[in-house]
C-alpha cells in the first residue's frame, strides 16, 4: 500500500524558479509558503530538529537558514530557544533580492547570495539549516549544497523537506483554494510534492556527497528531515 501512495520523483518546473518572474510574484508566493509552513508541518518538522539540539548548544549560539524565504522558520527558531534558555543569532540567505530584503524583519541579518556558495567562513555557524529548498536542485547541485552546509557548519546540519505522497500533492491542492494561494502557489506547491523524497533517497543523496549516514525521520505533515553531525 506504501508503494501505491508515493509516486515517481518528477522533475517539473516551478513558475518560481525562473530567471523573469516577477519580484512581487515571488513575494506573495513565498507568503502563502510561510503560511503553508505554519499549518502544514514546516515550521515543525524543522523546530523538532532543533528542539533536539538546544541541550548541547552555548547560551548563545548560530543559525543559518539557507532558502530562507521570508524568514518564518528561524524566527519561529529563535522564539523557541530562547524559551529553553539559548539565545539564537538568526542569518537568513536567499538568492532573490526581494526575498532577502522580506526577510530582514524576521532575522538577526539577511544575506542575498547564492546557496550553492555560501559566503561564511568554514565551521562558523552553530547550526546550519536548509528547509524546503533541497527539491528545487537537481543532482549535482543537490551534492554541492549538502557539501557547502556542512563545511560552514559547527555543530549540525538539518535539512528538512517534503516527503513524497499523492495524499500531500491532492490535499495541498484542494487546500490551496479556501486558503487563498496565489496560482502560481497552487501550482508549484503540487510539483514541489512531486519533487520530494522518500526516506532512503534522502540518506543516499547526503550518503554520497560527504559520506555519511544522517539521521532521517518522517515528520507528521508529509515532511522528512534528515541531520548529522558536520565532518572535519
Amino acid at each position: 500500500m506504501a508503494g501505491l501512495l508515493v509516486p515517481p520523483r518528477l522533475h517539473g518546473e516551478e513558475i518560481l524558479d525562473r530567471p523573469d518572474i516577477d519580484p512581487r510574484v515571488v513575494t506573495r508566493s513565498m507568503e502563502d509558503v510561510a503560511k503553508a509552513n505554519a499549518l502544514f508541518g514546516g515550521i515543525r518538522a524543522a523546530l523538532a530538529e532543533i528542539e533536539d539540539l538546544a541541550p548541547t548548544l552555548a547560551e548563545s549560539a548560530s543559525l543559518l537558514d539557507v532558502a530562507t524565504g521570508t524568514g518564518d522558520i528561524p524566527l519561529a527558531a529563535a522564539r523557541k530557544l530562547t524559551k529553553m534558555g539559548v539565545h539564537l543569532t538568526t542569518f537568513g540567505l536567499d538568492s532573490a533580492e526581494e526575498l532577502a530584503q522580506k526577510s530582514r524583519a524576521n532575522v538577526s541579518a539577511a544575506v542575498c547570495a547564492n546557496a550553492l556558495e555560501l559566503p561564511l567562513a568554514s565551521k562558523s555557524v552553530d547550526v546550519v539549516l536548509c528547509s524546503q529548498f533541497l527539491h528545487h536542485l537537481f543532482a549535482a547541485d543537490i551534492e554541492k549544497l549538502v557539501r557547502e552546509m556542512n563545511r560552514v557548519a559547527r555543530k549540525r546540519v538539518v535539512i528538512s523537506d517534503l516527503r513524497r505522497s499523492w495524499i500531500a500533492a491532492g490535499g495541498l491542492w484542494i487546500a490551496s483554494f479556501p486558503l487563498r494561494f496565489h496560482p502560481v502557489s497552487r501550482h508549484d506547491g503540487v510539483v514541489s510534492v512531486m519533487r520530494g523524497f522518500t526516506r532512503a533517497e534522502l540518506r543516499q543523496i547526503v550518503s554520497r556527497a560527504i559520506g555519511v549516514d544522517p539521521r532521517v525521520v518522517r515528520r507528521a505533515g508529509f515532511r522528512i528531515t534528515a541531520s548529522w553531525t558536520p565532518t572535519q
